[in-house]
């Protein structure tokens, strides 16, 4: 014999725990799939449905449902489902400012850091350049901060194009070693 709506609510009321289960087998899948269709989340729809029944049953004592036992768990979970879609909403806008508060600390943190250090870095060049053997620092000269190509170099000088290679080269070598500090605060800095 099956309970009316009414029936069921009062044994619930009642603290029946067959009444009560009998009502979760019959409406948790149907109601797991509409708040699904909420959620798109079959987790989130599970516990949306969840929560449901469990307030069901904690206020038990005090369940006042004036229309069909399931047109109230139906509109339970409706009402759960939009609270959850609402918190996810916010909490979402919550991130994405937090987001673009670090992002923007890190820019206004960074640039003054970036300046300095780029700062240093030319002043420790220029050092460095100066302290090239003079040919060297002649043919480096011309070819990075002229952009003469090597054979311009080379005839400009009156040199061999393999003796402007050897001296670019040999110039570059220096410069790595004198500005190898500088390398790995570089690659953070300007790779990120």
């Amino acid at each position: 014999m099956q309970l009316t709506d009414q029936e069921l609510i009062h044994a619930i009321r009642l603290g029946d725990e067959p009444a009560f289960e009998a009502v979760f087998r019959q409406h948790y899948a149907p109601l797991c799939q509409y708040a699904r269709t909420f959620l798109h989340d079959w987790d989130d729809a599970e516990e949306a449905v969840q929560a449901v029944f469990l307030a069901v049953w904690e206020k038990r004592d005090t369940l006042e449902i004036t229309v069909s036992l399931k047109s109230y768990l139906y509109r339970s979970v409706h009402n759960r489902c939009l609270n959850r879609i609402r918190h996810l909403s916010v909490q979402s806008e919550h991130r994405e400012q937090a987001a673009y508060e670090v992002e923007m600390y890190q820019s206004s943190a960074e640039a003054p850091m970036q300046s300095l250090i780029a700062g240093e870095l030319s002043d420790r060049l220029q050092v460095a350049i100066q302290r090239l053997p003079e040919q060297c620092r002649l043919i480096f000269s011309m070819s990075r901060f002229e952009e003469m190509k090597y054979q311009e170099i080379a005839d400009q000088l009156g040199l061999s194009i393999k003796t402007v290679e050897n001296q670019i080269g040999k110039a570059l070598r220096i410069l790595r070693t004198e500005l190898a500090d500088y390398l790995p605060i570089l690659m953070v800095l300007f790779l990120n």
